[in-house]
């Protein structure tokens, strides 16, 4: 399991139950979504369009999978794997994701070599 430094991107009561918002997370920008109790992170960058939208995309269902639709051409992600569901080809980078005492933190991934702070 890789080791992950945790960047705090705002408070959970900047994210309305059911919307996103974006952070920009080590020079990469983060959608984050909140939905029924559960925070996701995903990359925002809409790959079909090459826009960052995807915070302000649609958030649904397809079976029991929660899902985000492009708010352009509509292509819908999983929040959890990133997975494409209209072009299972296509995979968006996910980020582990936490609250804690009410602060959202999104973990990057960092070198073997890289020191973590505590």
């Amino acid at each position: 399991m890789a080791k992950l430094r945790w960047v705090r991107v705002c408070y959970l009561e900047d994210i309305l139950e059911g919307t996103g918002v974006c952070a920009k997370v080590e020079g990469e920008q983060v959608a984050i979504f909140r939905l029924e109790g559960q925070l996701y992170a995903l990359s925002n960058h809409d790959p079909f369009t090459r826009a960052n939208v995807l915070s302000r995309g649609l958030l649904g269902n397809h079976g029991e999978r929660r899902t985000v639709a492009s708010p352009l051409l509509k292509h819908r992600f999983d929040l959890r794997s990133g997975e494409c569901l209209d072009d299972p080809q296509v995979r968006l980078p996910t980020y582990a994701v936490r609250c804690e005492e009410g602060e959202v933190w999104v973990g990057v991934p960092v070198e073997e070599d890289e020191p973590v702070s505590i």
